[in-house]
């Protein structure tokens, strides 16, 4: 075999006295694609910054080890060797464009900067360049979109902009980490696709860093299993995923959320209905900004929520399901009907509903940033009651954050810690146990288990499980992991472009998708799940 394009031998990364990736070894050939598995804290992404020379020097250093990429050493290497290296030799797609993309610069000078910087192109030529680039990368639209900042674009199209920018200068090697996190998985699979083809097309190496074993069997030859800071298995996909030879990897393969929901017989109080609910965005233009369209992101959607019961919301980026959630705790100015608890919630102001806030509540998609960095777990659970004057005197709320906590299986000391010092399932439980303090009967979870390891998935939804058979609560889960939708959800509601396309039980609408969008829904997760055929 060829010489190894990258080989790294025992690296160790420690953060002042704390060693946090131990001995960690493998090689990346020419043309290959190697995965890095394991859960969150794992090291995976610590030795991904590990090969460019990312980590916060001098905080982080390696007391051994060896980074050797064709022959020249990374570890300890001067700046202009890491200069020309980086976004030239060497790409990287980080886990989260929106915060890996700078909000202040437009699309055109993001991409056009690395151009600039290693291939010396003038302005009009890395223009045209980036152009080029976007449209390879399958961007809509992509010559208007040169002048658009990244909040103007969906989780999709940032993606795609930084595998454009990854891409630019025709790297030997990629790192992509954790690139499909929170995507649908029609998205997911055009991101792979389009991965797998640049790749074959450049023949360049590829890192995949990702908890997520499907995609694993999508894209990857071998596999690297990381736990605690170590390399516990390696091999070929077939041989590690197929037959698991480390106790770990084998807890990795069998977490799967899984079970269906438990239904309480008989005739169940309804919670909310919805009818004919829109919410229109005007488009407006000119200098008197005049409406002249409207962007339809609901529009004229019903819906029942029962007690204990269900409902799941599924559908691409942008086919409006958080819109449709945020409208119905009147979160979001809409039109139509909407009673919750036998009131129309519509024609009441913002005072007089602000007493049954406390009855409706959501846990949003990203944990970390729904959560102030500057209140503790304790301040964090504890503001719903506050505002809304539960308890008798501060050791009656101190008691009631203590049995909320224990609720979603966090200890007592917990509520000392800032989201900081937490891991993404326990914030993610702290921002359950905030909803849950106030005893809600109708709860929103907007993609709460997106960004989550598969064994920390399983924990919520068993988690929301419980809680929602204990308290009779209404969900109504917004997802994109059919999954988890399946393990959680009595009905489902498939939407696309603000409408639904397709409604009724899971069984039914899972087993025999009516709709043509359904089934393409349903064949690309079928997709993302099935093993890669032997050639």
């Amino acid at each position: 075999m060829s010489k190894p394009l990258l080989e790294v031998q025992d690296l160790a990364v420690a953060f002042g006295n704390r060693t946090v990736v131990e001995g960690v070894s493998f090689t990346i050939h020419k043309g290959e694609t190697v995965a890095l598995v394991g859960e969150s804290g794992s090291g995976k992404s610590v030795t991904a910054l590990s090969l460019l020379q990312l980590l916060p020097y001098p905080l982080a250093s390696h007391p051994r080890g060896s980074i050797c990429l064709q022959g020249r050493e990374l570890v300890g290497a001067k700046p202009p060797l890491l200069q020309e290296i980086r976004g030239n030799r060497v790409a990287m797609i980080f886990q989260e464009p929106m915060t890996s993309l700078n909000p202040l610069h437009t699309i055109e000078r993001q991409v056009a900067e690395s151009l600039i910087v290693h291939r010396g192109l003038d302005r009009r030529a890395a223009r045209l360049r980036t152009l080029e680039l976007l449209q390879q990368v399958g961007l809509a639209e992509a010559e208007r979109r040169l002048d658009a900042f990244p909040h103007q674009l969906s989780g999709g199209q940032r993606q795609r902009v930084m595998i454009a920018m990854a891409l630019a200068n025709e790297p030997d090697l990629l790192i992509a980490d954790e690139p499909t996190t929170a995507l649908d998985v029609t998205l997911q699979a055009q991101i792979l696709r389009l991965l797998k083809t640049e790749q074959k097309r450049l023949g360049m190496a590829l890192l995949m860093i990702t908890h997520d074993l499907t995609i694993v069997r999508k894209v990857a030859e071998r596999v690297c299993v990381m736990n605690a800071g170590r390399i516990v298995e390696e091999g070929s996909v077939s041989e590690v995923l197929d037959h698991p030879q480390h106790p770990y990897t084998q807890h990795l393969i069998s977490a799967e959320p899984g079970g269906r929901p438990v239904r309480v017989e008989g005739e169940v109080p309804v919670v909310l209905t919805a009818r004919d609910v829109r919410v229109w965005f005007p488009i407006r233009r000119g200098i008197l900004q005049r409406t002249v369209d409207q962007v339809r992101a609901v529009d004229g959607i019903s819906l029942q929520i029962r007690a204990g019961r269900t409902v799941g919301i599924v559908g691409e980026s942008g086919s409006g399901k958080t819109t449709l959630g945020f409208a119905l705790l009147r979160l979001e100015q809409s039109q139509g009907e909407i009673q919750f608890l036998d009131q129309d919630i519509q024609r009441l102001t913002t005072r007089q509903i602000r007493p049954l806030r406390r009855e409706m509540q959501i846990v949003f998609q990203d944990p970390f940033g729904s959560l102030s960095p500057r209140l503790s777990v304790e301040g964090i659970v504890g503001e719903g009651l506050t505002v809304h004057r539960l308890g008798q005197n501060a050791e009656e709320r101190e008691k009631m954050i203590i049995d909320a906590l224990g609720e979603v299986g966090l200890e007592p000391e917990f509520r000392h810690r800032y989201p900081h010092e937490l891991s993404g399932g326990q914030r993610q439980r702290v921002a359950i146990a905030r909803a849950m303090v106030l005893k809600p009967r109708l709860v929103v979870l907007d993609e709460p288990t997106s960004a989550l390891d598969r064994s920390v998935q399983a924990q919520i939804v068993d988690l929301l499980r419980t809680l929602q058979v204990r308290h009779q609560l209404a969900y109504l889960f917004i997802s994109h992991d059919l999954k988890v939708v399946r393990a959680l959800a009595d009905e489902v509601m498939v939407m696309h472009n603000g409408r639904v396309v397709e409604q009724g039980s899971v069984e039914e609408v899972f087993q025999n998708p009516r709709d043509a969008y359904t089934r393409a829904l349903l064949a690309a997760a079928f997709e993302m799940e099935e093993p890669p055929r032997a050639a």
